[in-house]
């Protein structure tokens, strides 16, 4: 049952072979005979020549089908899946508790920035923002009161110092007496009633310096403490002027705004409603401009530059286009690949957040050759490439990288601007063998 197949194979492949090999020798051996005449007696004559042999069989070259391939720029845009993304998007939540007494503002509302979202009651917090004041006036008081102690404590000062100078005077003084006593009392000159008032009168001078240095000590002292009650007094009103701002702070709590000019994503909370710190008030997002976020493989990334022009089909049907406005630098430990976001302006808030896009990136163009798929093959080491025709009309592996198959053929670089492409019969032929090329025209 399968030899009829296989003997089909054998017959189909001999035929090949003799076509693409033999091919000028079948030429020569049906071709038309013009006089009969002729024929016969070029075959009876003893001494005719035999009929001279094709270049091809004489010197061993292979008939082979060329492309004579000219390079082309090409658009190398990368195109990658992606989305539309809010440029801005933010949860807004109350950093304090209380009820809320303003209306609400329902969601699809424009709001501008710095216009009041939500508004929570009061309460108390004026009143404590009125005490708050009141201690710092209080607190600021008491700092010229602290700065007077100051001057006075360095009065004391210089007082006690003058007092331990004449103390030390006096002790002087009373010495020099004591000691001219004593010698008078030796010559037998002065009693010894002299001699000992004027040894009480020393002792009492030293009693005065030790006074007078304690007394020195303690306005020092006294110094120390008006300066510290100065910082004090400024301590306090630091404090004071915090509880201020926390007051002040507090009530502008009260008020939500608008971070930025949006559209309201949700409700804002209802008149009423009572909210915790940390219970949200509203969602706000900013579409005009909007982003086109997109992953590029690791493979592409290299072809796309910050400010690139791109564009974009959307699964609706319209198209954007804008400017690669970001390319990350880290890449997903997932997929391996690179984050890129496009700027696209949005005036009329036509695109919203999260529609599907067909992402188009323009890169530098390269330059390629148009060449039929069936010319590729693979050397001894398995690198793909195309055989080509140098100029001594011999056969010559070349290298290709492949850029992009089209219905047409494929986009491939590594050859010179202008090739001879063997197109059929490649497969048969190898380095330095000889060949002998018929030509076909370009790929258009």
């Amino acid at each position: 049952m399968r030899l009829f197949p296989i003997l089909a194979a054998i017959l189909v492949s001999a035929a090949i072979y003799a076509l693409v090999m033999e091919r000028d020798r079948l030429a020569a051996l049906f071709a038309p005979v013009e006089d009969t005449a002729v024929g016969e007696l070029v075959e009876d004559a003893p001494d005719a020549e035999p009929l001279a042999e094709t270049p091809a069989e004489r010197d061993g070259t292979i008939g082979v089908v060329a492309l004579r391939s000219t390079a082309r720029i090409i658009d190398s845009a990368v195109t990658v899946r992606g989305q539309t993304e809010a440029d801005r998007q933010v949860e807004l939540r109350a950093e304090t508790s209380g009820q809320i007494v303003s209306d609400p503002i329902r969601r699809g509302a424009f709001v501008d920035q710095g216009q009041t979202l939500c508004q929570i009651d009061p309460g108390t917090r004026e009143a404590n923002l009125a005490e708050a004041l009141a201690r710092l006036a209080e607190a600021k008081s008491r700092i010229p009161e602290a700065k007077a102690a100051i001057p006075e404590a360095e009065a004391r000062i210089e007082e006690s110092r003058a007092r331990v100078i004449e103390a030390r005077a006096l002790l002087n003084e009373a010495e020099i007496n004591a000691n001219a006593a004593d010698k008078l009392s030796t010559d037998g000159f002065a009693s010894q009633t002299r001699v000992a008032q004027t040894q009480a009168a020393v002792e009492g001078a030293k009693a005065q310096i030790v006074s007078a240095e304690a007394a020195l000590k303690a306005a020092e002292s006294g110094r120390e403490t008006a300066t510290a009650g100065v910082e004090a007094a400024r301590s306090g009103v630091e404090s004071a002027q915090a509880a201020v701002a926390s007051a002040r702070k507090e009530i502008e709590r009260l008020t939500i705004k608008a971070p930025f000019a949006g559209l309201l994503e949700s409700d804002t909370a209802e008149l009423g409603s009572f909210l915790q710190a940390g219970t949200p008030c509203a969602t706000v997002i900013q579409l005009d401009p909007i982003m086109l976020v997109g992953y590029i493989p690791e493979t592409e990334i290299g072809k796309v530059i910050q400010g690139a022009p791109a564009n974009a089909r959307l699964a609706s049907g319209g198209t954007v286009e804008g400017d690669v406005t970001f390319i990350s630098r880290a890449a997903d430990p997932t997929t391996r690949t690179f984050r890129v976001d496009i700027r696209v302006d949005n005036p009329d808030l036509a695109l919203r957040d999260g529609q599907t896009a067909e992402i188009k990136i323009d890169a530098e163009g390269l330059q390629a050759h148009l060449l039929p798929q069936s010319a590729l093959t693979l050397d001894d080491d398995g690198t793909l490439g195309v055989r080509v025709v140098t100029p001594e009309k011999t056969a010559r592996f070349n290298p290709v990288t492949l850029l992009r198959d089209t219905p047409t053929g494929v986009y491939v670089t590594g050859l010179p601007d202008k090739a001879e492409v063997i197109i059929i019969g490649q497969e048969f032929v190898s380095d330095g063998v000889p060949v002998k090329p018929t030509y076909r025209e370009t790929i258009q």
